[in-house]
């Protein structure tokens, strides 16, 4: 739900800054010249690309792992502590993203992301 939250997220960004990426997105403005300025980069709009772009390179293969690895039978409490880090892992991730928090903040949470879905990964093989 997190990641599928990412996609308005973008797009509000790109609507409240005035920044699209293609030509019929600036279909809101009347005339071509302020069509034309709307076609740009925003660091803002950026930022929460960014953090969506890794949110698919994360979030997918830790649903998949997560999927063999349920059904290798481990103990539910085990279970339950991977999900849990790991969404909690990427709520701080995209919290300390958007909003710039000055790293290690996001470096450690996609760290830990990444650990617990190496761990699930290691059960599995």
């Amino acid at each position: 739900l997190k990641m599928m939250f990412m996609a308005p997220l973008t797009g509000y960004f790109r609507m409240t800054r005035k920044a699209f990426s293609n030509w019929e997105d600036t279909v809101i403005a009347k005339n071509p010249e302020e069509r034309k300025k709307m076609l740009q980069t925003n660091p803002d709009v950026e930022r929460v690309r960014r953090c969506h772009q890794n949110d698919l390179e994360n979030i997918i293969p830790f649903v998949v792992i997560g999927l063999l690895y349920a059904l290798t039978g481990p103990d539910l409490s085990t279970v339950l502590l991977h999900f849990r880090v790991f969404v909690a892992s990427r709520f701080i991730h995209t919290v300390s993203y958007v909003m710039g928090v000055p790293q290690p903040s996001r470096g450690l949470s996609w760290m830990v992301g990444m650990i617990t879905t190496f761990s699930m990964a290691s059960r599995v093989l």
